[in-house]
Protein backbone atom coordinates (compact mmCIF):
# COMPACT_ATOMS: atom_id res chain seq x y z
CA UNK A 1 0.00 0.00 0.00
CA UNK A 2 3.17 2.27 0.44
CA UNK A 3 1.85 3.54 3.84
CA UNK A 4 4.96 4.73 5.47
CA UNK A 5 5.00 3.43 9.20
CA UNK A 6 4.65 6.22 12.00
CA UNK A 7 5.41 5.91 15.71
CA UNK A 8 4.71 8.50 17.75
CA UNK A 9 5.47 9.45 21.71
CA UNK A 10 2.83 10.98 23.69
CA UNK A 11 4.85 12.43 26.91
CA UNK A 12 1.58 13.03 28.46
CA UNK A 13 1.85 15.38 31.61
CA UNK A 14 5.61 14.10 32.15
CA UNK A 15 9.39 15.92 31.95
CA UNK A 16 11.56 18.58 33.11
CA UNK A 17 14.22 20.10 31.21
CA UNK A 18 16.76 17.61 32.47
CA UNK A 19 14.66 14.37 31.38
CA UNK A 20 13.87 16.23 28.05
CA UNK A 21 17.66 16.84 27.22
CA UNK A 22 18.32 13.29 28.09
CA UNK A 23 15.35 11.71 26.17
CA UNK A 24 16.42 13.69 23.20
CA UNK A 25 20.13 13.12 23.40
CA UNK A 26 18.84 8.73 23.58
CA UNK A 27 16.95 9.66 20.15
CA UNK A 28 19.98 11.64 18.68
CA UNK A 29 22.18 8.37 19.21
CA UNK A 30 19.46 6.19 18.04
CA UNK A 31 20.07 4.67 15.17
CA UNK A 32 16.03 5.15 14.32
CA UNK A 33 14.74 3.42 11.32
CA UNK A 34 15.23 6.19 8.61
CA UNK A 35 11.68 4.46 6.77
CA UNK A 36 10.01 5.43 10.13
CA UNK A 37 8.46 8.80 10.49
CA UNK A 38 8.83 9.55 14.39
CA UNK A 39 6.26 11.98 15.70
CA UNK A 40 6.65 13.18 19.88
CA UNK A 41 4.12 14.79 21.72
CA UNK A 42 5.42 17.46 24.44
CA UNK A 43 3.99 18.87 27.06
CA UNK A 44 3.13 22.72 25.89
CA UNK A 45 5.25 24.43 28.15
CA UNK A 46 8.34 22.85 26.41
CA UNK A 47 7.18 22.52 22.69
CA UNK A 48 9.72 25.49 21.77
CA UNK A 49 12.80 23.96 23.85
CA UNK A 50 12.44 20.47 22.48
CA UNK A 51 12.03 21.88 19.02
CA UNK A 52 15.30 24.09 19.51
CA UNK A 53 17.35 20.36 20.33
CA UNK A 54 16.07 17.39 18.57
CA UNK A 55 17.17 16.20 15.35
CA UNK A 56 15.95 16.68 11.91
CA UNK A 57 14.64 13.23 12.06
CA UNK A 58 12.11 13.73 14.90
CA UNK A 59 9.18 15.57 14.12
CA UNK A 60 7.44 17.80 17.58
CA UNK A 61 3.78 17.71 18.45
CA UNK A 62 1.55 19.42 20.55
CA UNK A 63 -1.08 17.54 22.71
CA UNK A 64 -3.70 19.01 22.54
CA UNK A 65 -4.99 22.93 20.78
CA UNK A 66 -7.55 24.27 20.87
CA UNK A 67 -10.54 24.75 18.34
CA UNK A 68 -9.92 28.99 17.17
CA UNK A 69 -6.91 31.04 16.40
CA UNK A 70 -6.97 33.10 19.52
CA UNK A 71 -9.35 34.79 22.19
CA UNK A 72 -10.53 34.51 25.94
CA UNK A 73 -9.48 30.95 26.66
CA UNK A 74 -7.49 30.94 29.46
CA UNK A 75 -4.50 27.90 29.28
CA UNK A 76 -5.59 26.87 25.94
CA UNK A 77 -3.08 26.99 23.21
CA UNK A 78 -3.88 27.83 19.23
CA UNK A 79 -2.83 25.63 16.27
CA UNK A 80 -1.39 28.99 15.39
CA UNK A 81 0.63 29.38 18.13
CA UNK A 82 2.12 25.84 17.74
CA UNK A 83 2.40 26.54 13.99
CA UNK A 84 4.32 30.04 15.49
CA UNK A 85 7.40 28.35 16.90
CA UNK A 86 7.99 25.64 13.95
CA UNK A 87 5.56 22.30 15.05
CA UNK A 88 3.24 21.18 12.51
CA UNK A 89 1.57 18.40 14.37
CA UNK A 90 -0.86 17.99 17.64
CA UNK A 91 -2.63 15.33 19.29
CA UNK A 92 -6.18 15.77 18.89
CA UNK A 93 -9.13 13.05 20.89
CA UNK A 94 -6.95 11.45 23.06
CA UNK A 95 -8.75 9.09 25.50
CA UNK A 96 -7.92 11.05 28.60
CA UNK A 97 -9.19 14.10 26.81
CA UNK A 98 -12.44 12.26 26.32
CA UNK A 99 -12.37 10.39 29.41
CA UNK A 100 -11.24 13.20 31.99
CA UNK A 101 -12.03 16.34 30.10
CA UNK A 102 -15.35 15.28 28.85
CA UNK A 103 -13.95 16.21 25.32
CA UNK A 104 -16.68 15.13 22.77
CA UNK A 105 -17.08 13.58 19.66
CA UNK A 106 -18.29 17.14 18.23
CA UNK A 107 -15.49 19.29 19.70
CA UNK A 108 -12.77 16.73 19.05
CA UNK A 109 -14.16 17.18 15.23
CA UNK A 110 -14.10 21.03 15.37
CA UNK A 111 -10.27 20.82 17.30
CA UNK A 112 -9.54 18.50 13.93
CA UNK A 113 -11.04 21.20 11.22
CA UNK A 114 -9.23 23.49 12.93
CA UNK A 115 -6.05 22.24 13.50
CA UNK A 116 -5.75 21.20 9.69
CA UNK A 117 -7.54 24.98 8.78
CA UNK A 118 -4.12 26.19 9.95
CA UNK A 119 -1.86 23.99 8.60
CA UNK A 120 -1.25 21.50 11.16
CA UNK A 121 -1.41 17.53 10.87
CA UNK A 122 -3.16 15.88 12.80
CA UNK A 123 -2.81 12.43 14.70
CA UNK A 124 -6.68 11.66 15.74
CA UNK A 125 -7.23 9.09 18.64
CA UNK A 126 -10.43 6.65 18.81
CA UNK A 127 -10.95 3.83 20.94
CA UNK A 128 -13.51 2.46 23.29
CA UNK A 129 -13.41 1.64 26.93
CA UNK A 130 -13.40 -1.54 28.98
CA UNK A 131 -17.17 -1.56 29.79
CA UNK A 132 -17.50 -0.60 26.02
CA UNK A 133 -15.28 -3.72 24.34
CA UNK A 134 -17.13 -6.25 27.17
CA UNK A 135 -20.52 -5.18 25.83
CA UNK A 136 -19.47 -5.63 22.57
CA UNK A 137 -19.81 -1.98 21.36
CA UNK A 138 -16.25 -1.99 19.95
CA UNK A 139 -17.09 -1.22 16.34
CA UNK A 140 -19.85 0.81 16.93
CA UNK A 141 -17.84 3.55 19.29
CA UNK A 142 -14.92 3.51 16.90
CA UNK A 143 -16.91 3.91 13.88
CA UNK A 144 -19.10 6.54 15.78
CA UNK A 145 -16.05 8.65 16.64
CA UNK A 146 -14.61 8.59 13.25
CA UNK A 147 -17.78 9.49 11.58
CA UNK A 148 -17.32 12.69 13.27
CA UNK A 149 -14.44 13.41 12.07
CA UNK A 150 -15.00 12.81 7.90
CA UNK A 151 -16.67 16.28 7.77
CA UNK A 152 -14.04 17.94 9.56
CA UNK A 153 -11.14 16.81 7.55
CA UNK A 154 -13.12 16.46 4.06
CA UNK A 155 -9.74 15.94 1.61
CA UNK A 156 -7.11 16.48 4.04
CA UNK A 157 -6.63 12.97 5.26
CA UNK A 158 -3.26 13.03 3.77
CA UNK A 159 -2.89 15.10 6.64
CA UNK A 160 -4.07 12.61 8.87
CA UNK A 161 -3.33 9.74 11.22
CA UNK A 162 -5.82 8.22 12.78
CA UNK A 163 -4.53 6.43 16.06
CA UNK A 164 -6.47 3.76 17.59
CA UNK A 165 -6.55 3.11 21.43
CA UNK A 166 -8.64 0.55 23.36
CA UNK A 167 -9.07 2.70 26.63
CA UNK A 168 -8.54 -0.03 28.49
CA UNK A 169 -5.32 -0.70 27.53
CA UNK A 170 -3.77 2.88 28.25
CA UNK A 171 -1.25 2.82 30.80
CA UNK A 172 -2.38 -0.49 32.58
CA UNK A 173 -0.04 -2.80 31.21
CA UNK A 174 -2.86 -4.56 29.33
CA UNK A 175 -2.76 -5.33 25.60
CA UNK A 176 -4.74 -5.65 22.73
CA UNK A 177 -3.25 -8.65 21.54
CA UNK A 178 -2.02 -8.22 17.94
CA UNK A 179 -4.91 -10.02 16.50
CA UNK A 180 -7.15 -7.89 18.19
CA UNK A 181 -5.60 -4.59 17.37
CA UNK A 182 -5.63 -6.23 14.24
CA UNK A 183 -8.98 -7.07 13.54
CA UNK A 184 -10.33 -3.34 14.99
CA UNK A 185 -7.65 -1.76 12.11
CA UNK A 186 -8.91 -3.99 9.68
CA UNK A 187 -12.82 -3.39 10.25
CA UNK A 188 -11.90 -0.05 10.70
CA UNK A 189 -10.30 0.69 6.57
CA UNK A 190 -13.18 -1.54 5.46
CA UNK A 191 -16.14 0.58 6.97
CA UNK A 192 -13.89 3.85 5.87
CA UNK A 193 -13.82 2.27 2.30
CA UNK A 194 -17.69 2.71 2.43
CA UNK A 195 -18.03 5.69 4.16
CA UNK A 196 -14.82 8.11 3.88
CA UNK A 197 -13.50 9.97 0.29
CA UNK A 198 -12.35 7.35 -2.30
CA UNK A 199 -9.00 6.18 -1.73
CA UNK A 200 -9.39 7.17 2.24
CA UNK A 201 -9.29 3.20 2.99
CA UNK A 202 -6.07 2.41 1.64
CA UNK A 203 -3.70 5.06 2.19
CA UNK A 204 -4.68 6.61 5.78
CA UNK A 205 -2.30 5.32 8.20
CA UNK A 206 -3.66 3.86 11.69
CA UNK A 207 -1.97 3.38 14.25
CA UNK A 208 -2.36 1.47 17.54
CA UNK A 209 -1.63 2.79 20.76
CA UNK A 210 -2.23 0.79 24.15
CA UNK A 211 1.23 0.01 26.38
CA UNK A 212 2.96 -0.85 23.39
CA UNK A 213 6.68 -2.31 24.43
CA UNK A 214 9.83 -2.86 22.72
CA UNK A 215 8.86 -6.39 23.92
CA UNK A 216 5.32 -6.69 21.28
CA UNK A 217 6.24 -4.03 18.90
CA UNK A 218 7.98 -6.19 16.43
CA UNK A 219 4.58 -8.36 16.44
CA UNK A 220 1.72 -6.26 16.40
CA UNK A 221 3.98 -4.23 14.04
CA UNK A 222 3.49 -7.41 11.54
CA UNK A 223 0.23 -6.99 11.47
CA UNK A 224 -1.24 -5.55 7.75
CA UNK A 225 -3.53 -2.83 9.02
CA UNK A 226 -1.02 -1.46 11.82
CA UNK A 227 0.87 1.30 10.28
CA UNK A 228 2.53 2.50 13.55
CA UNK A 229 2.23 2.90 17.10
CA UNK A 230 1.00 6.08 19.67
CA UNK A 231 3.16 5.24 22.43
CA UNK A 232 2.77 6.63 25.77
CA UNK A 233 5.00 5.74 29.27
CA UNK A 234 7.93 3.87 26.72
CA UNK A 235 8.10 7.23 25.09
CA UNK A 236 9.70 8.01 28.02
CA UNK A 237 12.34 5.15 28.06
CA UNK A 238 15.33 4.18 25.71
CA UNK A 239 12.72 1.39 24.95
CA UNK A 240 11.44 4.09 22.44
CA UNK A 241 14.30 3.30 20.03
CA UNK A 242 13.51 -0.41 19.64
CA UNK A 243 10.05 0.44 19.39
CA UNK A 244 10.69 2.76 15.97
CA UNK A 245 12.61 0.12 14.74
CA UNK A 246 10.48 -2.69 15.03
CA UNK A 247 9.67 -3.06 11.44
CA UNK A 248 13.37 -4.24 10.64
Amino acid sequence: MGRKFIVGGNWKMNGDKKQVADIIETLKKGPLDPNVEVVIGVPAIYLEYVKNIAPANIEVSAQNCWKVAKGAFTGEISPAMIKDIGCNWVILGHSERRTIFKEQDELVAEKVAHALDSGLKVIACIGETLEEREAGKTEEVVFRQTKALIPAVGDRWANVVLAYEPVWAIGTGKTASPQQAQDVHASLRKWLSSNAPAGVADSVRIQYGGSVTAANAKELAACPDIDGFLVGGASLKPEFVDIVNATQ
